[in-house]
């Protein structure tokens, strides 16, 4: 499966201080994964005090990063 990450979510990382491994990492090993809107799914991973949130679009060739961000671990649940 090809994946795909946006402009945008490249901005966001540098934002964030999110580096390309644990947007990887996340994906592939998350601690949960909950729905999303319109049938995305978000992969949540315990980061250092937070929670890291990899927002994904997926069909059968291609996995899309649609956003990615630090959250407070209070905010949601893993």
């Amino acid at each position: 499966m090809k994946l795909i990450i946006l402009e945008h979510v490249l901005d966001r990382m540098e934002e964030y201080g999110i580096s390309e491994e644990q947007v990887i990492e996340t994906i592939h090993h998350p601690d949960s994964i909950v729905p999303g809107h319109n049938e995305r799914k978000i992969h949540q991973k315990r980061l250092n005090g937070h929670i890291l949130r990899v927002v994904l679009e997926e069909n059968e060739e291609i996995l899309r990063v649609i956003t990615t961000y630090k959250a407070r671990s209070d905010r949601y649940e893993v």
